[in-house]
C-alpha cells in the first residue's frame, strides 16, 4: 500500500475579492510525480505556498506525514547577497550534508597546511564519511554542481547573474534529501542542456514530485499524473499531456451537453416558478431547491469555442533584412564573426544555444539597440520590428489593463471582423474583471502576457520573441502558437521551451560559441536527434580507439572467460525483456484506466526496472569491451 505523504482537504483561497479555488482536495503519495496546471492568476503559486506552510487557506487544512522533508523551489528565491554559494548549499539540518561539508573543509585545510594534526583530522573525517556512506551522496552533489556550472563555491551570491541564482536555488533543493519536491516553474531561465539534464535526473530519483510547469516536454518526461485547477475546481488525470488534452476535451463536451439540457429544462421550470403565488408555503420544497440547482448549472460557462484570430501586419516589401560579414565582440568574448544572412518573408527561425553564447546580443544587433564592430546590417524600408524582451513592462502607476491596451489600439482585427480591445483581451484570458484591474495587482504571468499582447498590437512584420514562454500558462501558449503559426511576416524566437520551438520553427540558428552560428534546417527535435547520433558515433569511435590501444598493449590479457561470455549472452536477453516490460508499463500508466493503488504499484515496478536496466547496461558495456 502506498505511503501517503501529504493530503490537502477542502482548501479554499481568495485573493482580495477574487476567488482562486474552492473546496479542493487531493493527496500526494510516495513515488507520485504530479504536474499542476492552471491559468495565470488562478492560484497555482498560492496553492504551493499553502502546501509548504508559507501561506494559510481561507478554509480547509493540509495534513503531512510526521517528519516529512519537503524541498521547495519558488519562482523567485531571495538569498543573502553576502553569503557564498557553499554557505547557501550546505546549511541544511542534514547529518550527511554536515559530514560532507566538514570533510571538504578539512581537505582544503590539509592542502594548505599538510601537517600531522590535519592529517589525523582528515583520517578521522574519512572514517565518518565511510560510517555515513556519504561518498555516493558527495558524488551526487558533485554531479548537480557540475551540471549546473556552480563550481566557484566561495563566490558570493551578490556577484551572480539572475540565471545563476536560479541554478543555485535549484541546486540547494536537489542536494537536500527531501521526501517531496515541490517546484514552481523549475525550467524558467535555464538553458535547454540544463533542462534536459534536470528531467533525466528527476526521472531517476525516487522522490515524490509536485510541480507547476509550462514546459510540456519536461512535464511528459518527469510526471505521469496531472491535476488541473479550472473555474476554482480541481480535476485529476493519470497520463501524459496528450492524454490530458484528450480527456479534458471529453469532459468539456460532457459539461456542455449537461448545460444545454439544463437550459432547456430551466426555461420550463422558470415558467412554473413565475406562475406560483408569492406565498409559496404550499409549493413542493424539493422542486424549489432543485430549481436553484438547475439554475446554477444552466448559467455555468464552459470554455468558448476557438475564435479565429489574426492581425493585420504592416506592409512588407521584398527587401527585409540583410547581414554582411557582421562581427561583434566584448573584450575577449566573440559573439559573431563575419556572419552573413539574408532574411526572407515568412521565415520562422528558432534560436538555441547555451546561456552567455550571445543570443540576446544578436537580437539587439538586428534591432539596432547596439552596433556591430564591423560589417553591415541593412534594413528594408518597410520592415517593422516587434521586439518582446525579458525586461518587464513599466506602465504609468494606477493604470487599468483595458486602458493600457486602448492606448495602443481601440479595435483589433480578429478573423475578418474588427473587435474591441475588450474582446481581444478576453481571447487571451483577460476576463472583464481582470481587464479593469490595476496593472500592479496582476500576477507575474499576467504582466508578461500583457506585455506580449502589446508587442503584437504594434502590427510588426518582423516579430522577435526573447524567451516568450517564461511565466506564461499553457493555455496562453497554445493560443500564441496558433497565432504565430499563421503569422505571415518573419518570426524569430529565442526559447528554452522545446515544444514551443518544435511547433513554430522551420530552421534554427544554433549558437555554438566563439562567434560560430550554425544554420540547421529543421526543428529542435530534429536537431537533438542529429546531435545524439553524432555523440553516439563519437563515443563509438572513442571506444574503438581505446579498444585498439588496449588490444595492442594487452594482446593476451583481459580476454572474456567462458563464464563471462555466457553472462554477456544472458544479459542481452534480459535487457531486451526488461525493455519490453518497461514499454508495457509505460503504456498502462498513460492509459488512464488504472485505479490509484494499481497505478502506484505499476509506477514502483517501472522505477525498479529503470534502475535494473541501468545496472545491467553498465555490466553489458564492461563485458562488451572484453568480447
Amino acid at each position: 500500500m502506498a505511503v501517503n505523504f501529504l493530503t490537502a482537504e477542502n482548501l479554499t483561497k481568495s485573493w482580495g475579492d477574487k476567488p482562486l479555488f474552492h473546496n479542493i482536495s487531493f493527496g500526494i503519495n510516495e513515488g507520485q510525480k504530479i504536474a499542476l496546471i492552471a491559468r495565470n492568476g488562478t492560484g497555482k503559486t498560492s496553492l504551493l505556498n499553502i502546501l509548504v506552510g508559507k501561506d494559510i487557506p481561507d478554509e480547509g487544512a493540509v495534513k503531512k506525514r510526521n517528519n516529512l522533508r519537503i524541498g521547495y523551489l519558488p519562482q523567485h528565491q531571495a538569498f543573502d547577497e553576502d553569503k557564498t554559494i557553499q554557505e547557501i548549499l550546505f546549511h541544511f539540518d542534514n547529518a550527511v550534508v554536515g559530514v560532507i561539508r566538514k570533510y571538504q573543509e578539512i581537505v582544503l585545510e590539509y592542502e594548505k597546511n599538510p601537517n600531522k594534526e590535519n592529517e589525523n583530522r582528515l583520517h578521522q573525517s574519512i572514517q565518518e564519511m565511510d560510517g555515513y556512506e556519504a561518498w555516493d551522496y558527495e558524488n551526487r552533489i558533485k554531479e548537480i554542481l557540475a551540471k549546473l556550472h556552480l563550481t566557484g563555491l566561495h563566490q558570493r551570491v551578490g556577484t551572480l547573474s539572475g540565471g545563476q541564482k536560479k541554478k543555485l536555488a535549484l541546486a540547494a533543493v536537489l542536494i537536500d534529501e527531501s521526501d517531496l519536491l515541490i517546484f514552481d516553474e523549475p525550467t524558467n531561465h535555464l538553458d535547454i542542456k540544463t533542462i534536459e539534464w534536470l528531467e533525466e535526473y528527476l526521472d531517476r530519483q525516487k522522490q515524490s514530485i509536485l510541480m507547476v510547469t509550462h514546459d510540456r516536454y519536461f512535464l511528459d518526461a518527469v510526471c505521469n499524473e496531472i491535476i488541473e485547477i479550472d473555474r476554482q475546481e480541481l480535476f485529476h488525470y493519470r497520463g501524459n499531456y496528450e492524454y490530458y488534452l484528450s480527456k479534458k476535451a471529453e469532459r468539456i463536451a460532457r459539461e456542455q451537453t449537461e448545460i444545454e439540457k439544463a437550459k432547456n429544462l430551466y426555461r420550463k421550470e422558470l415558467e412554473w416558478m413565475r406562475r406560483q403565488p408569492k406565498a409559496r408555503a404550499t409549493k413542493a420544497k424539493a422542486r424549489i431547491d432543485s430549481f436553484y440547482d438547475l439554475e446554477e448549472t444552466a448559467k455555468r460557462r464552459t470554455e468558448r469555442k476557438k475564435m479565429e484570430f489574426s492581425m493585420r501586419m504592416s506592409r512588407q516589401g521584398k527587401k527585409i533584412l540583410e547581414l554582411k560579414k557582421v562581427s561583434k565582440s566584448f573584450g575577449d568574448i566573440t559573439i559573431l564573426k563575419d556572419f552573413e544572412y539574408i532574411f526572407n518573408r515568412g521565415e520562422k527561425i528558432g534560436i538555441v544555444g547555451d546561456n552567455g553564447s550571445g543570443k540576446s546580443t544578436f537580437l539587439n544587433l538586428l534591432t539596432g539597440k547596439i552596433k556591430p564592430d564591423s560589417g553591415d546590417i541593412i534594413l528594408g524600408q518597410t520592415t517593422k520590428f516587434g521586439y518582446f524582451t525579458q525586461a518587464n513592462l513599466k506602465p504609468v502607476p494606477g493604470q487599468r489593463v483595458i486602458d493600457i491596451v486602448k492606448e495602443v489600439a481601440e479595435y483589433i482585427e480578429m478573423g475578418k471582423k474588427l473587435q474591441s480591445a475588450s474582446v481581444f483581451l478576453n481571447y487571451f484570458g483577460f476576463h472583464q474583471d481582470l481587464q479593469h484591474s490595476y496593472y500592479e495587482n496582476l500576477s507575474g504571468g499576467e504582466k508578461r502576457k500583457l506585455q506580449l499582447l502589446l508587442t503584437l498590437l504594434e502590427k510588426p512584420n518582423f516579430l522577435i520573441l526573447d524567451e516568450p514562454t517564461n511565466d506564461l500558462d499553457i493555455y496562453t501558449l497554445e493560443k500564441l502558437e496558433a497565432f504565430l503559426a499563421d503569422f505571415k511576416g518573419c518570426l524569430m524566437v529565442v526559447s528554452h521551451d522545446r515544444y514551443f520551438l518544435d511547433k513554430l520553427s522551420d530552421h534554427l540558428f544554433v549558437f555554438k560559441g566563439k562567434g560560430e552560428i550554425k544554420d540547421f534546417v529543421g526543428n529542435y527535435s530534429d536537431y537533438r536527434e542529429m546531435m545524439i547520433i553524432q555523440e553516439n558515433l563519437q563515443k563509438r569511435e572513442a571506444r574503438k580507439e581505446k579498444k585498439t590501444v588496449v588490444h595492442k598493449e594487452n594482446k593476451n590479457k583481459n580476454k572474456a572467460t567462458y563464464k563471462e561470455r555466457k553472462e554477456f549472452e544472458a544479459l542481452e536477453i534480459r535487457i531486451e525483456d526488461l525493455e519490453k516490460e518497461k514499454a508495457i508499463l509505460l503504456e498502462k500508466m498513460n492509459s488512464g484506466k488504472l485505479q490509484n493503488a494499481e497505478f502506484q504499484e505499476v509506477a514502483m515496478r517501472y522505477a525498479e526496472i529503470e534502475k535494473d536496466l541501468e545496472e545491467k547496461e553498465m555490466r553489458w558495456l564492461e563485458l562488451s569491451e572484453k568480447m
